[in-house]
């Protein structure tokens, strides 16, 4: 479901005289359905370029990343656009919304795009944030209005709506509380159960040990000349 080979990836800083920073070369992963692969290594290493990269923020400098057969690297604009909506979903660190639409629309909004009826997302996104913890008598509110704590869960919601086949997970537990915490890991193993491929990034050992089958330390693909 999720395939990279032979992936690099530096940066160009223009504003510092072209200076070039070597990031990843050679990344090879393979994720099937109903796995979970860590991605694992000290601050800098790359976890979080390489997600980005999975999802199309980043432009890989060469190999290959293919999502449910399509390669990123090389796809066209409304391609990307069409994995994101139907196939790789995305949970970061950060909850970015439209100002102003209220919670239950934020996290039905991804079954909206692919053609369910109102009814049936805000069913969904009603049972998910209830889950979650959020009060009713926030969901008509806009969750910019919303506590860290509180937007990272409306954020783990909307990126739970739909099943996708495929997932990129950014640090979904983090600064949660226990019963949270425990939610937000009910969700991911309900996730591989039913054939969900994850990427995430972990840094709790708990939690790796729970819902991870593999481990792969980013550290491995650093650039000889960084090494």
């Amino acid at each position: 479901m999720i395939e990279l080979r032979d992936v690099g990836k530096s940066f160009t800083l223009h504003t510092q005289g072209g200076a070039v920073i070597d990031v990843l070369e050679g990344v090879d992963l393979t994720v099937g359905p109903g796995e979970c692969v860590a991605l694992t290594g000290a601050s800098g290493a790359g976890k979080s370029t390489l997600m980005r990269m999975i999802y199309g923020n980043y432009r890989a400098q060469g190999g290959h990343i293919r999502v449910a057969g399509t390669d990123i690297v090389g796809a066209e604009a409304r391609e990307v656009i069409r994995i994101r909506r139907e196939v790789l979903g995305y949970v970061s660190q950060f909850l970015r919304v439209v100002p102003r639409v209220p919670t239950l629309q934020v996290v039905a909004e991804p079954l909206r795009s692919l053609g369910v009826t109102a009814e049936e997302a805000e069913a969904r996104a009603r049972d998910l944030l209830m889950r979650l913890n959020i009060p009713e008598a926030l969901w008509p509110l806009s969750p910019t209005t919303f506590s860290g704590g509180e937007q990272q869960r409306v954020n783990i919601a909307r990126g739970f709506a739909h099943g996708y086949p495929a997932m990129l997970l950014d640090e979904p537990t983090a600064s949660l509380d226990a019963a949270n915490r425990e939610v937000v890991l009910g969700l991911i193993e309900e996730a591989k159960a039913r054939g969900a491929a994850i990427v995430g990034i972990f840094h709790d050992e708990a939690v790796r040990a729970r819902v991870c089958d593999r481990v792969l330390d980013v550290t491995v693909f650093a650039p000889r000349s960084a090494a």
